[in-house]
C-alpha cells in the first residue's frame, strides 16, 4: 500500500494553478533545487515540509495494510505455494518492512522543517513507495501460477486494492502514481497473458480497461484536488487578507476612538464658547446700545446726533451678525441636531406672536398666524427659528400692509407659508437670496430700523430646512410682495393652537409717571438702562439681585407704590434667574404687573414659562428700538 499523506495535508495550491501568486515561489527552494532533484509533485516548494510529515505520519497505516495483504496472500496460498517460495518472499516483506520503520524512525528523530531539509526525505518515502509496488508486483507474478480460480482472483483483487487505495495520497505526483500502478500491476497482467489460453487472455485485456479507467480516475482526481488546492490557497491568502484588514481596522477603531476624545474635548470648547457668546460676550454689546440711546437723547447738536445715530446703527448691525454668524456656526459645526416629533403648528404660532407683535404694532403692521390646528412631524425648535427668520424679514422689508403666516394642508404634506405685501424679489434674484452674505440690490430701507440685513437669515433657513430634508421654496413678483413655503410631513396629534390677534400702534414712545423696576446683575447694562429708561420719562427702581428686589418689594406699599413694568435679566448671580424675581415681585403687587426678561440664548426654551407666566423675551444685545417697541406693546402707551 503506498505511504502518502491524506488530501486535507498540502496547504497550498498546485504549481500550475493559474492564480497562485508569483511571490510564492520563494527563494527557500533555491538550495534544495541545486543538491536534490525536484520530486514530482504538483505544489508550491512551501507545501513540501507539510506534505512530508504527513507522508511519514501515514507510514505506520501503511505498514498495517502490507500487513494484512501479506496475511492474506499467505492464507490463500499456504497450501498451494511450496514453503521454498514463501519463506524468501515473507523474508523480503520482513526486511521491506523494517527499512519502512526506521526510516520513519530517523525522520521522527530529525524533525526538518524547511523545504531544503524535507525534499530529500519526501525522495526516500517516495522510494520506499516504489520497493512496496515492486514487491506488490512480484507477487503477483509469483504466486498467480500456484493457484487455482479462488486463489487467483483474490490475489488479483489485492493488487488492484493497492492501485485503487494509491489514487487519494498519490495523485498530487501524477508521474509517481503511474510508476507506482505500473510496478504492482504489470507484472501480474504479464504473468496471466503468459498462460497463453483465450480466458487468460480475455482476462488480460478486461484488467487493462479496468486498470486504463482507474489512472483517468486518477488524473480526474488530481485535477479536483488541484483545483481544491487552489481554492484553499485562495482562502488562506483570503484569510490572511482578512486578518490584515482587522488589523487595520482596529488600528483604525483606535484612530476612530482618539479622533471622537479630541471631538469631544472641542464639542466641549465649542459648547462652552456658544455658552460665553450667549451671555457675557452680549453684556457689552447690550450695554454700547443702552447708552448710545441715552446719549442720543440727551444731545441737541445735529452733528452729535447723528453720529449717536450711527452708533446706534452700528451696534443693531453687531448685534445682527453677531446672533447669525453664532447660529451659522454651530449648523456647519454639526452643533444642531435633529430632535422630530408630531407638534401642533399653533405652538409655534403663539411663540411668534409672542415676539414678532410688538415690532409689527411698532411699523403699524397687520401680523396675523393662521391654520394653528394643523399637525406636523418635525423638529419643532428648527421650524421654529426658520420661521422667525422669514417672519423677522418680512416685518423688516414690508413698509404697510400684511405679514401672513399660515400653515395649509395639502395631501400629507402641510405647507407652512410666510406672505408679505413687501417689495418682492426679482426673478433674477430668486435663486441667489439663500447666499451666505448675499444682498438683494436695489431694496435700500428708508429707515435705520428697516434697512438691509446682513445677508445670513435666508442661509440659516435654507441648511434648517435641509437638515431635516424639508423643501423650502420662493415665490415672488417685483412690488407685490414674497411667500416662502417649508414642506413638512403631516403628524399624528392634533391639538387646539390659539391665534393672535393682530396689532396697530404708534411708532414713539413717552413713559411720564411711569415706574419701571430692573433686576439685573452686571452694572453696566443696569446703569445703561437707567438711563436709558429715564430719558424717555420713566422712574426706576434697580436693583442687582432677587433678594434686593423682594426686600424694596416688602418695605414698599403696594397701594402706593406698583410698578407699571418690570424688566429682568434671566441670569442673575448665586444661582437664581429673573423669573424668580418676576414670581417675587408679583407675589407683593399682583400677577397682573406686565415683565420682559431678557436672556442672551438665541433659542432660550424659555416660551413655555412666558406662556405660563405672562412675559414677553427680548433676546441680549437688546437694541433700544426693539426695547421701545416691547415697551410700547406691553404698555399700549403712544409718543408724548
Amino acid at each position: 500500500m503506498a505511504q502518502l499523506p491524506p488530501v486535507s495535508a498540502p496547504s497550498n495550491g498546485a504549481a500550475g494553478a493559474p492564480n497562485v501568486p508569483a511571490r510564492a515561489t520563494t527563494p527557500m527552494t533555491a538550495a534544495p533545487m541545486t543538491t536534490t532533484p525536484a520530486p514530482d509533485i504538483e505544489m508550491l516548494p512551501s507545501s513540501l515540509p507539510e506534505v512530508t510529515k504527513s507522508t511519514f505520519d501515514y507510514t505506520p497505516t501503511a505498514m498495517a495494510g502490507y500487513l494484512a495483504g501479506v496475511c492474506v496472500v499467505a492464507v490463500l496460498f499456504w497450501s498451494e505455494a511450496p514453503r521454498s517460495v514463501l519463506l524468501p518472499w515473507a523474508a523480503v516483506f520482513v526486511v521491506m518492512v523494517s527499512l519502512r520503520v526506521w526510516l520513519w524512525r530517523a525522520f521522527k528523530q530529525a524533525h526538518p522543517r524547511t523545504p531544503a531539509a524535507c525534499a530529500p526525505w519526501l525522495w526516500r518515502s517516495n522510494a520506499g513507495t516504489l520497493v512496496a509496488a515492486a514487491f506488490w508486483g512480484a507477487t503477483g507474478w509469483i504466486f498467480y501460477v500456484y493457484g487455482g480460480g479462488l486463489q487467483q482472483t483474490g490475489l488479483i483483487v489485492i493488487v488492484y486494492t493497492f492501485c485503487v487505495v494509491g489514487i487519494p495520497v498519490l495523485s498530487i505526483q501524477p508521474r509517481m502514481y503511474l510508476s507506482f500502478a505500473a510496478l504492482c500491476f504489470v507484472p501480474l497482467l504479464v504473468r496471466i497473458a503468459s498462460v497463453g489460453d483465450l480466458y487468460h487472455y480475455q482476462l488480460a485485456g478486461e484488467l487493462v480497461l479496468i486498470i486504463t479507467l482507474t489512472t483517468l480516475l486518477a488524473n480526474s482526481y488530481r485535477q479536483a484536488l488541484q483545483r481544491a488546492i487552489e481554492l484553499k490557497l485562495r482562502s488562506d491568502s483570503l484569510s490572511a487578507q482578512l486578518r490584515a484588514e482587522k488589523r487595520a481596522a482596529e488600528e483604525a477603531r483606535v484612530q476612530a476612538e482618539a479622533a471622537r476624545h479630541e471631538a469631544e474635548v472641542a464639542n466641549r470648547a465649542k459648547t462652552q464658547f456658544f455658552t460665553a457668546a450667549s451671555h457675557d460676550l452680549r453684556q457689552p454689546l447690550h450695554a454700547m446700545g443702552l447708552f448710545a440711546e441715552a446719549l442720543r437723547q440727551r444731545v441737541h447738536e445735529p452733528e452729535v446726533a447723528q453720529l449717536v445715530n450711527s452708533i446706534n446703527e452700528s451696534v443693531d448691525a453687531l448685534e445682527g451678525l453677531f446672533s447669525e454668524l453664532l447660529d451659522i456656526t454651530r449648523i456647519d459645526s454639526g452643533g444642531v441636531e435633529v430632535h422630530t416629533e408630531h407638534f401642533a403648528v399653533g405652538d409655534i404660532l403663539r411663540k411668534l406672536r409672542l415676539h414678532f407683535e410688538p415690532a409689527a404694532f411698532e411699523k403699524g403692521l397687520a401680523l396675523r398666524l393662521r391654520g394653528g390646528a394643523r399637525v406636523v412631524q418635525a423638529d419643532p425648535l428648527l421650524v421654529e427659528r426658520i420661521l422667525r427668520n422669514l417672519v423677522s424679514n418680512a416685518i423688516r422689508y414690508t413698509v404697510d400692509g400684511t405679514v401672513l403666516v399660515s400653515a395649509r394642508q395639502r395631501g400629507d404634506k402641510v405647507m407652512l407659508q410666510v406672505w408679505d405685501t413687501g417689495p418682492g424679489i426679482r426673478e433674477a434674484e430668486q435663486k441667489r437670496v439663500f447666499e451666505e452674505f448675499y444682498q438683494v440690490p436695489g431694496h435700500a430701507a428708508p429707515t435705520a430700523d428697516q434697512r438691509k440685513g446682513l445677508g445670513l437669515g435666508l442661509a440659516i433657513v435654507k441648511r434648517l430646512a435641509e437638515l431635516m430634508h424639508a423643501p423650502l421654496t420662493l415665490r415672488s413678483r417685483a412690488g407685490r410682495g414674497t411667500v416662502f413655503t417649508l414642506t413638512l410631513p403631516t403628524g399624528k396629534a392634533p391639538r387646539a393652537a390659539a391665534q393672535a390677534q393682530p396689532g396697530k400702534g404708534p411708532v414713539g414712545l413717552t413713559l411720564h409717571g411711569r415706574l419701571i423696576v430692573i433686576v439685573e446683575d452686571e452694572p453696566a447694562v443696569r446703569a445703561g438702562l437707567e438711563v436709558l429708561l429715564q430719558g424717555w420719562g420713566a422712574k426706576i427702581a434697580a436693583f442687582d439681585s432677587v433678594a434686593a428686589s423682594e426686600q424694596w418689594a416688602l418695605a414698599s406699599d403696594p397701594a402706593v407704590v406698583k410698578p407699571d413694568l418690570l424688566i429682568v435679566d434671566f441670569r442673575l448671580d448665586n444661582g437664581q434667574t429673573g423669573l424668580e424675581a418676576i414670581k417675587a415681585l408679583r407675589t407683593r403687587f399682583g400677577r397682573g404687573v406686565p415683565a420682559i426678561l431678557v436672556t442672551g440664548s438665541t433659542m432660550t426654551g424659555h416660551e413655555q414659562d412666558a406662556q405660563e407666566h405672562d412675559f414677553h423675551l427680548l433676546i441680549k444685545p437688546v437694541v433700544p428700538n426693539k426695547l421701545r417697541a416691547m415697551i410700547a406693546f406691553k404698555l399700549g402707551v403712544k409718543a408724548g
